[in-house]
């Protein structure tokens, strides 16, 4: 069973933007408390405020860059020290990066990793095990619809989100029967942030086709069915599952004409890894 809202905390990295704004504006207004993390802590701080003015809702702000090793314990640390149960882990923290092999510069990559894959599994089982203990709980872990294809010149990006949506199924069956839920949330274009520092084509910055808050209602109504993945959006999810039916080759062909960047000499890095979050993600081909 899922105990949600009122008095409950969640914790959510990558809160200062975007979708990871959204889920806590949504969730300050069930009654939820928060722990918020994010690397902009003027940001962040505004936010805190805004819903403690709304909501009445009780903010604990993280502030740190969650790319770098040792600040995933660091938060679970500070989680501990201050007390408080955390009944909703929303792991949106993350970004993407676009460009050639030639272009693309190993440690950013490196660093993409650690933030999409290392940072999200590291929480997960930090807090999941007392979840499992109390017998309710859930985890969002927002992966994206290039979980479902391989794509040509985001390699890596598309590879980390196809982990924490096999590595969010996986958990789902694990944890179901004991009460706690785990969902990875795989949205298509999102109007936020993200396509002005991941480098992607300028056209497809305007294909953008759901708001956060589009995105994290229908999440959270796929999260109160205990559903394991949820793609918001039907035309995004008869994407992926058009690119799980199509032969592969045909599939990440495809995928050359939507992401071939323009030439540059080094491939664009987020400049805040929770600004954008992972849920921005450009379209499934």
């Amino acid at each position: 069973m899922i105990e949600l809202y009122a008095d409950r905390w969640a914790l959510i990295t990558g809160a200062s933007s975007g979708i990871g704004a959204e889920f806590a504006r949504r969730l300050a207004g069930r009654g939820m408390h928060l722990v918020l993390v994010a690397r902009r802590e003027t940001v962040l701080a505004e936010l805190a405020e805004e819903l403690h003015t709304r909501h009445g809702t009780k903010c604990e702000l993280i502030v740190g860059d969650l790319s770098e090793p040792d600040q995933a314990g660091r938060v679970i640390d500070r989680v501990n020290e201050l007390g408080v149960t955390i009944e909703l882990l929303v792991n949106n923290a993350g970004y993407g990066i676009v460009g050639t092999v030639e272009q693309v510069d190993a440690e950013r990559v490196m660093s993409m990793l650690r933030l999409n894959v290392g940072t999200l599994t590291e929480l997960t089982y930090g807090i999941l095990p007392g979840m499992v203990e109390r017998g309710h709980g859930a985890i969002i872990n927002v992966a994206s619809v290039a979980a479902f294809q391989p794509v040509a010149y985001m390699p890596a990006y598309s590879a980390t989100k196809a982990y924490v949506l096999h590595f969010s199924e996986a958990l789902w069956a694990e944890v179901y029967d004991r009460g706690v839920t785990i969902m990875a949330l795989c949205p298509g274009v999102t109007r936020t942030g993200f396509f002005d520092v991941a480098g992607v084509p300028n056209w497809l910055k305007k294909q953008s086709s759901h708001t956060p808050a589009q995105v994290v209602k229908r999440a959270m109504k796929a999260l109160e069915k205990r559903r394991q993945f949820v793609v918001p959006g039907w035309s995004n999810y008869l994407r992926a599952l058009a690119t799980r039916l199509a032969p592969r080759r045909f599939v990440v062909r495809e995928s050359m004409k939507y992401f071939r960047p323009k030439k540059k000499k080094n491939a664009t890095k987020s400049t805040d890894a929770d600004a954008p979050p992972t849920g921005d993600d450009a379209p499934s081909v």
